[in-house]
């Protein structure tokens, strides 16, 4: 079924049918209509590629999304499935790439053959080939982080630094003077990981600012990383009562630890960190922390880049997000036992 036979059943001319489809030119509602009742009854759907070559446009928008290691965490989806759900309420279908480098061939492909209106980038780092190569050939392209200098450039971002300080503070204000840092892979923060690099600088900062003893940590992502980091934790510092964490996907693995030392949790140790809200509430106790918004992130960088393709001389624009912490049940006061009748009450 094609145009012209639309044209013909609703007695108009093929102009008249592509500039209703594409919304090119107006078109009277009685004949949108008209054409739109013998569309319903003939179940005519326009070819893509077709549609591509006639308008510029292949209604697809790239998701560049490397895996940081051998597999997507949980929060990872998350962002897949948000920028997913976000572009079909633009009618966007989503290529995912898994690039990692400028000179990754799936990233070439993506760019060079123009399988894609536009891209998403995650998984930022300081210096970042792949969206430097963007700007150079103006791709249109948004980032979800930011770089070192994301001055003129479209992103949706994180603020880590102020997110990690604020798991510090919170932890320093119920008394906690002895806490660990339990960052990413080291693979990633030696390739630059923005969310790393800028997670422990707000950690240590406000560490400095509160004069506690503090120790970082590298760990995979995964829960035998987890535990194996939670095990050295103890073992540098056996007073140590309290972690920040950035990494959702050892999680399980911090909190196995912990019940193998027999620390419980939060009478004897706090956790703390910056993870997704739904996977916060997935362990016991669930997790105060700074709720990663996956899914306002996803649909802001969606719009953003919509816009990009919209309006191509629009100045950037860009996201700065920082979640206040959610109060749940694996923070407590140190040194206070439940059986104290003084110990004040946790929200």
């Amino acid at each position: 079924m094609n145009i012209g036979e639309i044209a013909q059943r609703a007695g108009v001319s093929r102009s008249t049918v592509s500039y209703a489809l594409s919304g090119k030119r107006p078109v009277s509602e009685d004949t949108r209509q008209k054409i739109q009742r013998v569309i319903d009854e003939l179940g005519y759907q326009p070819n893509a590629s077709a549609r591509a070559l006639a308008n510029g446009r292949t209604n697809t928008v790239g998701l560049v999304f490397p895996p940081a290691g051998n597999h997507y965490t949980g929060m990872q989806l998350d962002f897949i499935g948000s920028v997913t759900e976000a572009a079909a309420a633009y009618d966007y279908d989503v290529l995912l790439s898994p690039s990692g480098m400028d000179s990754d061939r799936s990233f070439q492909r993506l760019l060079g053959e123009r399988r894609v209106d536009g891209a998403i980038l995650m998984e930022i780092r300081l210096q970042d080939d792949r969206l430097d190569h963007l700007t150079a050939v103006d791709f249109p392209a948004v980032a979800i982080g930011r770089t070192a200098q994301p001055e003129g450039s479209w992103w949706v971002g994180l603020d880590h630094t102020a997110l990690a300080a604020a798991c510090v503070h919170h932890l320093a204000d119920l008394g906690h003077r002895r806490v660990a840092f339990v960052n990413r892979s080291e693979q990633l923060l030696r390739a630059g990981y923005e969310s790393a690099h800028r997670g422990l600088d707000g950690f240590t900062k406000a560490a400095a600012e509160r004069g506690l003893t503090v120790r970082t940590y590298c760990c995979g992502d995964d829960a035998a990383s987890g535990l194996a980091c939670l095990e050295r934790i103890l073992h540098d510092d056996p007073a140590t009562t309290a972690l920040v964490t950035l990494n959702e996907a050892a999680l399980g693995g911090l909190y196995r630890g912990l019940a193998q030392a027999d620390r419980h949790v939060p009478r004897d140790f706090s956790v703390t960190g910056v993870v997704a809200g739904r996977w916060a509430e997935t362990v016991t106790p669930q997790l105060t922390a700074a709720d990663v918004p996956a899914e306002q992130m996803g649909r802001l960088a969606v719009e953003l880049l919509v816009e990009r393709l919209d309006h191509p001389d629009a100045t950037a624009r860009h996201h700065l997000l920082a979640p206040p912490i959610s109060l749940r049940a694996s923070t407590g006061p140190t040194g206070i036992t439940p059986a104290d009748p003084a110990a004040p009450t946790h929200p």
